[in-house]
Parts: structure tokens; C-alpha cells; sequence
């Protein structure tokens, strides 16, 4: 039994996704799109990197044989291997949105089998009645935005505007999302959680998905820097997940990042806060110190997306990808008898596509740990079948969808 690692890497789509087409996405490619940048001396930057991807250690779990099959070719400048040494391959999604909790939910054994409620791409994001009652019972005197934006670009244009009128910008996105950017100290950050409390019970009915607070500092001279105090408020899962059954099992569930948020804080009996790749990977690291035998570490490494897909940054995405893959022997040298790794992904942000949006693709699964059998297990039908796995692994009752590949 011993212990279970979930890594997800947000974003790191690898392509195929059999439904593309449905959500605008047809022919993107996280991976292999950043892979083929690199090669061609694209995602080059003085100072950050340079020359073709460089994965030896998630290359050697079968990364390239992952890609391969799930979407018939090799990213540039990777290789297939003679024999991989991990567990390796793909998965379709089948939730219905390419969206942060509709990824991890079903990774967890609960696919959005749902339609979410968006708001509309033309006009007022948010229509008056709605507005009216965020600006009474928030005591706010109006909002800045309302409409779809990039919240780096909309802070920046909007910032100084809200720091004069104490006004908190609001903003949507293509995902079922609320945003409220403030800055921490004009406008406060527990003002601001307060705001997404609030915003949060109002949006209820319209079956949004997250309210997220965006803090940010700075000034229109120096200018504005979003902070590490994000916090994502989600309606629950539509369903027990594989972190009810562990904690309802009594096992200890570490919730590295943002993971707790994702999952409305149910079935997470360790939270562990963190900002960037790298705090990310040293809290991960700490609760494979403090994890026992049965428990459920999962991770989220939220600056793939936040920080480089949304942003169409290649380069900085190319750069985080090496920088994660230099960490992974600091975790290997952590792992004890019986203990299993996967890697993942909850859906794709290709850097090199249109927009700033998610991407629908297939996710990368590689696994790893003490005598876990080198193999590739194909292209999955739903991103279940890691939750019913993990489950299987921990010996813990079935997950209530997914078809176990170990």
C-alpha cells in the first residue's frame, strides 16, 4: 500500500484531444507546440534558457511515448526511449469544459457530467441585477471591468483607476469563473476574500463555477504585481472524491497549492499553501517527510498555466517545464517501498494558440515509484481512471467512475 503521490502539472496538455474541434481547439498542442518553438530557437530568452527542450528524467518515464500516443507524433527534440522506465501514457477527458475543477474532479474519480454557466463573451459580463447586489452587499461603491479579460491586462490598465476609486475590478474569462482583482492594501485582502464570500453565494444559481480573489501590489508608477494570496472559492465536487474516501478511511490528504480550494476544502485533511513551481515542489517534498503509510499527497504546480500558457509565454513555459523536471530526483530519493508517483495534467493552455484560454487536449500520464512496472498503458478513456487507480494502490474503496490501470 504505502503512499500516493498525484503531481498535476497545470496545463501540460500533449495534444490529441478527440473532441477539439467541439471547443475551437483542434490542433493544439501544449507540449508538443512548446517543443517545436524550442527546437526551432523560438522559445529562446537571454538569461532563461535557450536550444531544444531539454526533459531527461520525465523523458525517461516515457514522456515522448505518452505524446506519441496521443497525438501520433513525437515533440521536437524528445525521443522516444528503448525502454522507458516509468508507467506511461494518455487520457481523454470527458467532463464536459476544459476548466481547472472539471480537470481535477475527474482526475479524482468525479467527471462535470453538467453543463457549467458561463457569462456572455459581448457586452456586460455580468447584467445589472447581479451587479446592483454585489456593489449592496459587498458595500463597494461599483466595479471596475465587467467583462472577459486577462487578468494581468486588466489590472494593468484598470489598477490605478481602482486605487483611487476603492472600486474592485471584476472580470470573467471563457472558463465559468468570477475574478476580483484588488490591491491588498488600498483595498485589503481580507476586504477582498470578504468580496468573493459574498460574490460566491450570489453566483450560486447561476451554476459558476470558481469565484477567485486576485490580489495584487504595487503602483501605477512602479506597476502592479498579482500576489501569492490568490484563493479560488469552488461550488463542491458533484460527488465523494478520491479525498473523501482517503480522509473518510482515516488517511492523511496533503493538498499542495491550490488543490484544497479546487476541491471546496472536502476530503483535504492537510492544506499546504505555496507560491511559485518551485515552494510548490519544497511543500511537496516536506509532506512526503510527513506522510504515512495509506496516504494521498496531491500536488497542483500552478505557474505552467497561471504564469506561461495564459500569458502565451513560451520561452518562460519551456523554462518551467526544465526547471520542474530538475526537481523530480529530490522527490524520487524521497519515495520508501510500495510508494507511487503520477504525473499529470488537468487539461491544456497551449501557449502558442490563439487567445489566452484553456485548450481541450488529452493529458500526459506517467507513473513511477519502487517496483512499479515500466509499461504504457494507451490512451484512457477518462482522466477517472487515475483516481480509480490511486484508489486501488492505497487499497481504498472504488472511486465511483475510472477503471484502474494497475
Amino acid at each position: 500500500m504505502a503512499r500516493a503521490f498525484l503531481l498535476v502539472l497545470d496545463s501540460l496538455g500533449i495534444g490529441g484531444g478527440p473532441d477539439a474541434d467541439t471547443y475551437g481547439d483542434l490542433g493544439a498542442n501544449t507540449l508538443g507546440h512548446i517543443a517545436e518553438f524550442c527546437a526551432a530557437g523560438l522559445g529562446d530568452r537571454d538569461g532563461l534558457r535557450a536550444g531544444p527542450l531539454k526533459l531527461p528524467h520525465l523523458g525517461s518515464l516515457g514522456l515522448a511515448e505518452a505524446a506519441m500516443a496521443a497525438c501520433g507524433s513525437v515533440p521536437r527534440g524528445m525521443t522516444l526511449q528503448s525502454r522507458p522506465r516509468g508507467l506511461h501514457g494518455a487520457s481523454n477527458e470527458i467532463s464536459r469544459g476544459k476548466d481547472t475543477p472539471s480537470g481535477h474532479w475527474e482526475i479524482a474519480g468525479q467527471p462535470v457530467m453538467f453543463e457549467w454557466g458561463y457569462f456572455p463573451a459581448e457586452g456586460p459580463a455580468f447584467n445589472a441585477d447581479l451587479v446592483d447586489a454585489i456593489v449592496a452587499q459587498s458595500d463597494v461603491p461599483g466595479i471596475l471591468g465587467n467583462c472577459h479579460a486577462s487578468g494581468t491586462e486588466i489590472i494593468a490598465r484598470l489598477g490605478a483607476q481602482h486605487m483611487q476609486t476603492g472600486q474592485p475590478i471584476c472580470y470573467t474569462s471563457a472558463d465559468s469563473v468570477f475574478q476580483i482583482a484588488a490591491h491588498e492594501t488600498t483595498f485589503g485582502l481580507q476586504r477582498l476574500l470578504s468580496m468573493c464570500e459574498t460574490v460566491r453565494k450570489l453566483v450560486d444559481p447561476l451554476d459558476i463555477g470558481r469565484v477567485i480573489a486576485r490580489p495584487f501590489v504595487g503602483t501605477p508608477e512602479t506597476g502592479f504585481t498579482r500576489t501569492g494570496n490568490r484563493r479560488d472559492y469552488s461550488v463542491p465536487p458533484p460527488g465523494p472524491t478520491l479525498l473523501d474516501i482517503a480522509a473518510g478511511a482515516g488517511r492523511r490528504v496533503f493538498a499542495v497549492g491550490k488543490i484544497a480550494d479546487i476541491f471546496a476544502h472536502q476530503g483535504v485533511t492537510d492544506p499546504r499553501k505555496a507560491s511559485g513551481n518551485s515552494a510548490l515542489f519544497q511543500a511537496t517534498l516536506q509532506a512526503a517527510e510527513e506522510a504515512g503509510d495509506g496516504d494521498l499527497v496531491f500536488a497542483n504546480f500552478v505557474d505552467f498555466d497561471m504564469l506561461h500558457g495564459h500569458r502565451r509565454d513560451v520561452p518562460g513555459y519551456a523554462a518551467a517545464l526544465e526547471a520542474f523536471d530538475a526537481q523530480m530526483p529530490a522527490l524520487a530519493r524521497k519515495l520508501r517501498a510500495g510508494d507511487i508517483v503520477i504525473l499529470t495534467a488537468d487539461h491544456g493552455c497551449d501557449p502558442t494558440w490563439r487567445g489566452t484560454e484553456h485548450t481541450r487536449e488529452r493529458i500526459p500520464i506517467l507513473g513511477f515509484g519502487p517496483g512499479l512496472p515500466a509499461r504504457a498503458i494507451g490512451v484512457r478513456d477518462s482522466f477517472a481512471d487515475i483516481g480509480a487507480s490511486i484508489a486501488k494502490h492505497l487499497d481504498l474503496p472504488a472511486t465511483a467512475h475510472g477503471r484502474s490501470f494497475l
